[in-house]
């Protein structure tokens, strides 16, 4: 199975929703994935919500039926104090 990643970034004060910002499969995943823990960002293994995002074009926002599971995992992001440190979290 090829590893795949997708990267979301979202600023309450510009943005309407969280967007697409990278995504990749293989190599691209693997440094999505670098880069992520390089700096320290929270990531979430959910292969359902992964396959969802991953059809997603870069630089466009998620959809509306995404918005609860995608807002569901930022605030339990944001309740872990560990994963803003860059730890892996399992979520769904």
């Amino acid at each position: 199975m090829i590893k795949k990643a997708v990267a979301l970034k979202y600023d309450s004060n510009k943005d309407i929703a969280p967007k697409v910002v990278a995504k990749g499969a293989g190599e691209v995943a693997k440094k999505i994935l670098e880069v992520a823990k390089e700096y320290k960002v929270p990531v979430v293994k959910n292969s359902p919500l992964l396959e969802m995002l991953y059809r997603i074009e870069l630089d466009n926002v998620i959809p509306e039926d995404l918005y609860e599971i995608v807002a569901t995992i930022i605030v339990y992001l944001y309740s872990q104090s560990e994963n803003k440190e860059g730890k892996v979290s399992k979520f769904g």
